[in-house]
Parts: C-alpha cells; sequence; structure tokens
C-alpha cells in the first residue's frame, strides 16, 4: 500500500485498487503551500473529527472527485447540509465492509466541532482491513486504553499517530501506543503546522527508536509504500 502524505493529518492511501484520503487540511496550511488539491481524487475522504484542521478542504476535494464520505454521523451530516450526497456515516465502535476493505471507526479522547461552532459529534479514528493488510490513523487523540484494545484486533502494516502534543498525545505518549498496537511502522502527523505543536524531530525519532518502532517524519508531498 502506498501513502501519500500532504501535511498535517493529511494522507492518502492506495489500497486495493482506490484511493482513501484522511483529513484534508491543505490550502490553509502553508507548509503545505506545494500541493494542489485539484489534483488529488480521492475515492473516499475519511474524516476523524469535525475541526477545522480536519475538514478545510473536504467541500472542495469531494465536489471535484465524487468522493463517498466517511465519519461521524454529526459531521457527516453537516456536509449533507452543504449538498455533499455520498456520505457513510458511522460511530463509535462500528465497523462497514467497503469495496475496499472493512473499516471501523475507533474511539478518540478529544473534543470535535465544525468549523462554523455547531456539535461535531464523537471525534475518532479509523482501522483500516484489506486484502493487502490493515492500518490504524489514530486521529487527534489522548492516550486512552481503547488503543491496546485495537492492536488485539491483529497486526498492522502502520499506525498513523498523533505527535505534536498539547492539543493530543505527544511523543512519549505516542511511543506507548505503538508499543500497545505492537506495531513497529509509526507516521507522525499533527506536528510543526502551528508553534503549540512544534516538535524537535531528532528527539522523536531517538524516542521512537529506543523503542524498536521507526518513525517516519515524511516530507510533504513525498509517498511511502509499506
Amino acid at each position: 500500500m502506498k501513502v501519500s502524505y500532504y501535511g498535517h493529518s493529511c494522507f492518502s492511501v492506495e489500497i486495493s485498487g482506490k484511493t482513501l484520503l484522511f483529513d484534508p487540511f491543505i490550502t490553509p496550511n502553508p507548509l503545505a503551500a506545494s500541493i494542489d488539491y485539484a489534483n488529488l481524487r480521492p475515492d473516499y475522504i475519511l474524516i476523524t473529527h469535525g475541526h477545522f484542521d480536519h475538514v478545510a478542504d473536504v467541500e472542495a476535494i469531494a465536489r471535484l472527485s465524487d468522493a463517498t464520505l466517511i465519519g461521524n454521523y454529526e459531521v457527516l451530516q453537516w456536509f449533507g447540509g452543504k449538498g455533499i450526497e455520498k456520505i457513510h456515516p458511522m460511530n463509535s465502535g462500528g465497523s462497514w465492509n467497503f469495496d475496499f476493505g472493512r473499516v471501523t471507526f475507533t474511539p478518540a479522547f478529544h473534543s470535535s466541532s465544525m468549523p462554523d461552532g455547531t456539535y461535531g459529534g464523537h471525534p475518532g479514528g479509523f482501522r483500516v482491513e484489506t486484502p493487502e493488510g490493515a492500518f490504524y490513523y489514530s486521529g487527534d487523540t489522548a492516550l486512552t486504553r481503547d488503543i491496546e484494545r485495537i492492536g488485539e484486533l491483529g497486526p498492522l502494516k502502520f499506525a498513523a499517530l498523533c505527535i505534536g502534543d498539547n492539543f493530543t498525545m505527544g511523543v512519549k505518549d505516542a511511543v506507548t501506543a505503538a508499543e500497545w498496537l505492537g506495531c513497529t511502522e509509526i507516521i507522525g502527523v499533527h506536528y510543526d503546522t502551528f508553534p503549540l505543536i512544534a516538535i524537535d524531530h531528532a528527539a522523536a525519532k531517538e524516542a521512537f527508536e529506543k523503542a524498536g518502532k521507526n518513525l517516519y517524519l515524511m516530507e510533504i508531498g513525498s509517498e511511502r509504500e509499506f
């Protein structure tokens, strides 16, 4: 499976002939100025929660690509109100079989509101199981024992974990999350975009290395195979 990184918590995964795009926040992110969202043509857009830095480009990309949105009920009803018709609402702990594999909307310990202040339902993450293997994206979350349960469901090819601290897990807690998941290959997300979530890259990589994990801090616009 190929992962492409577009900055902050936005990345795509090409799997089973489909492209899954997660939490598109590109145009307001100066670090992602090299990315033209109009070139993205995902089949699905997966949304962890309603905060602006996870949904800013959802509507525009959905209209260009005719992608199906996957996320919690309240977030998708909000986009439905904007005329986006292809939506698949979920909620914490629920799973569904799609044409690329099985998605579970996993719990996250955070908050969620839409850009206009509308209630954004319960935040979450995604465990995605496919014929090519499974992966997990934490979304924005504190360290919670729910993550340990996700690791018990089976091996993961990689996990995308928030590491920026202040609003979410920091590096120390993300290392613990990786250990609970039993996952060696970790993509860091939700860091450096704003001053409050800036991290020391060398120290972060060292912390994961000491735990026997590989932390990838991907360059925006880069790709990696797992």
